[in-house]
């Protein structure tokens, strides 16, 4: 009996080693698995906050759509202004041809549309502009047409003459018959260094032989100018080019008197005038000096 009884509590003590180590071992496990745990770092959640309810409000509320920025081209630049064009020629500019000096060649402030190389004739004034430019012009001194043998309107220089010859027109013939028929270029002839035709006219703007007629209204509608005046326009007009004749108005300027001796012209419907032609035909020593008209 004492010998199983003995036996008995040596078993027990045997099993009884390993459950105090399997106890142990359990423990360590316990302590270090805790350890693990507290030494992490715990994640925080965030506290999210309940969505506040939308009051209703019984004010209906109103919402702007959203705004696009329209893409707007940049205004295209302005044009320069243009210049204004000069005004048209109205009339001459005031020029008084008695003034000294006035009928000597100059250039002088003339605005015009005309094209440069236009020649205006201002029979009232007895002025001949050569256009330069739309502001200025070269002047010259002229004589016109008498009472009764002005005339207006266009024309463009036809042809060119150096020291013309001249053949007085049949209705001047008629009305001064003591005219040559013909007489050969030279000082003594009456269109003087230089003539351009005007058209098919019979009109020329050409010298004379007789520079103390200049500024006086004694011709038969032609222009004349001084030799030298002439020739210095001779050189700037082309062939083809205009030539505006402008009206005399009869109260711009009275008549520069009645022509001399030597450029009068008779009356064919005298009796009077017809007799002195005749007398000065047989008492003349040679051919009568003819003037242009």
């Amino acid at each position: 009996m004492a010998k199983r009884a003995k036996a008995k509590r040596g078993k027990a003590e045997t099993l009884a080693i390993p459950m105090a180590a399997r106890v142990a071992i359990g423990a360590v496990a316990v302590a270090a698995l805790g350890y693990g745990v507290l030494s992490r770092p715990a994640s925080v959640q965030p506290v999210r906050k309940p969505a506040q309810e939308a009051k209703a409000s019984s004010t209906p509320v109103y919402v702007a759509p959203p705004v696009h920025a329209a893409m707007v081209a940049p205004a295209p630049a302005a044009a320069p202004i243009p210049a204004p064009a000069p005004a048209p020629l109205a009339e001459p500019p005031k020029a008084d041809a008695d003034a000294p000096g006035a009928l000597v060649r100059q250039v002088v402030d003339y605005a015009s549309r005309q094209a440069p190389g236009t020649v205006i004739i201002d029979t009232g004034n007895t002025f001949l502009y050569f256009v330069l430019n739309d502001r200025q012009a070269m002047r010259y001194g002229i004589g016109v047409g008498r009472e009764g043998f002005t005339w207006s309107g266009e024309q463009t220089v036809a042809r060119k003459a150096e020291w013309p010859d001249w053949h007085p027109p049949t209705e001047m013939i008629g009305r001064q018959p003591y005219l040559p028929r013909f007489m050969a270029g030279g000082p003594g002839n009456p269109l003087g260094a230089r003539a351009m035709y005007l058209g098919e006219t019979e009109y020329r703007i050409h010298g004379t032989n007789n520079p103390a007629t200049i500024g006086k209204k004694v011709s038969s509608g032609c222009i004349r100018l001084t030799n030298d005046d002439v020739t210095d326009l001779y050189e700037r007009v082309k062939v083809g080019a205009k030539v505006i004749v402008l009206p005399a108005p009869a109260s711009r300027r009275p008549s520069q008197g009645a022509p001399d001796a030597a450029s009068r012209s008779p009356d064919p419907a005298s009796s009077s005038s017809r007799a002195s032609a005749a007398n000065a035909q047989m008492l003349s020593p040679g051919p009568k000096v003819a003037e242009a008209r």
